[in-house]
């Protein structure tokens, strides 16, 4: 049966806005201390590493909540799962604004919106799989990741301005009620489903996360996978922590480190819409995967060694680009091969595995850079071996059968 027969409705995209909202929102408020480390050590009293922990602290979070998250997502639906995700993010991001001169409240509420994470996070695929038919998937999956790089791109560069003109008080206030109305907005515009699937029955089953858990384990493309991811958003989350102090010890200035890592970003979003939409258009996964992770191993050699300005801004915006293209794609390509496994349990492992390797490899480029100068080229060294190795592993992943089998059934 042909996929143009299925009924796909206009307010699939009204879905996907709310939802990419509510992403970035909570991305906002998780990023919103890096660009403004001093000043926040000053305003509240403390050390650099109480602030990080502001930060850390959704990393950390979401190794404990992602599970439960994906089961509440699988067993519940979207508007319980997403939802969840909102009024914890609106609630909390209010009361951090509201009192935000104490920073052990501070650490409580971010904590608070640190836990609504995975339940945003984790229903990427799910959002893409229910509005969504087969041939838009990666599409609309690479516009809800796009929405965490441009939360991430939005608090890093409007942060450091809000708190020039508003002072941190100001700032947070600000973020907590954008936070609170994006959740009376979610609230009136998202829907669970449309009124009819935009596939077979037969590709929207899932197995709820347990069942679906005991599946995962036993699926060999998932399992390389997750490795994949492993290294992948671990490389990232370690990069962009530390990009001024992997920067500085070869003469950037801070402006320049800003510039550089807000051009990764800016790569990455462009990565995530052009990248997907070209693999839904081809109806293919894997090569995709292995252009991104070859391109994205390439840029980051050039980010470790360059000490010319313009080849290191060249080199960040193709790693971004390749590096975060690669997201949305093994996402869906991730709920295709172990179909009939809930999206959001296979989402949420893939999440895990890069927060896992993020608060590994964001310590170990700081316990084993140089003593002497602080430079972070062995460090990244070994990361750029380790992508090198993600890109060998893409080769063992076989085609999604899921996708393939759709391509034939819209040909007969």
């Amino acid at each position: 049966m042909k996929e143009s027969e299925f009924k796909v409705y206009g307010y699939r995209w009204v879905m996907l806005a709310v939802y990419m909202l509510a992403i970035a929102v909570n991305q906002i408020m998780w990023i919103t201390f890096a660009p403004i480390t001093k000043d926040a050590t000053v305003f509240y009293g403390v050390s650099d590493l109480q602030i990080g922990i502001l930060s850390m602290s959704f990393m950390i979070v979401y190794l404990i909540v992602s599970i439960p998250a994906s089961w509440i997502i699988d067993t519940y639906g979207i508007r319980a799962g997403v939802g969840t995700g909102v009024i914890l993010t609106g609630v909390f991001g209010l009361l951090r604004g509201l009192f935000s001169t104490d920073y052990d409240l501070l650490l409580i509420f971010q904590i608070g919106i640190a836990i609504g994470q995975p339940f945003l996070l984790n229903s990427i695929t799910k959002v893409a799989s229910r509005w969504f038919p087969v041939s838009e998937r990666a599409t609309a999956s690479g516009l809800g990741t796009l929405a965490m790089y441009f939360g991430i791109l939005l608090g890093m560069s409007l942060t450091p301005f809000l708190v020039n003109g508003r002072g941190i008080e100001g700032t947070l206030f600000l973020y907590g009620t954008v936070s609170i109305l994006t959740a009376v907005i979610f609230f009136i515009f998202a829907k669970e489903r449309p009124i009819t699937p935009p596939c077979r029955p037969d590709q929207e089953e899932r197995a709820l996360a347990i069942d679906g858990m005991k599946l995962l384990f036993r699926n060999r493309d998932f399992l390389w996978l997750m490795v994949i991811f492993f290294i992948g958003l671990g490389v990232f989350n370690s990069v962009t922590t530390w990009i001024e102090n992997i920067l500085s010890p070869r003469g950037f200035s801070a402006e320049q480190a800003g510039i550089t890592g807000g051009l990764m970003i800016l790569g990455g979003v462009a990565g995530a819409i052009i990248m997907p939409v070209l693999s839904d258009n081809l109806r293919k996964r894997i090569p995709f995967i292995k252009i991104a992770l070859a391109g994205a191993t390439l840029s980051l050699a050039g980010v470790t060694f360059t000490g010319n300005y313009t080849l290191l801004l060249m080199s960040a915006a193709a790693f971004g680009f390749f590096l975060l293209s690669s997201g949305p794609i093994g996402f869906q390509y991730g709920a295709e091969v172990t179909f009939p496994v809930s999206e959001g349990t296979s989402n949420g492992f893939l999440l895990l595995m890069g927060q896992v390797s993020g608060i590994a490899f964001i310590f170990s480029m700081d316990l084993f850079k140089s003593p002497a100068t602080g430079s972070m080229t062995i460090p990244l060294t070994v990361l750029s071996i380790l992508m090198l190795v993600s890109f060998l592993l893409s080769a063992r992943l076989n085609e999604s059968a899921f996708l393939t089998e759709n391509k034939k059934g819209d040909a007969e």
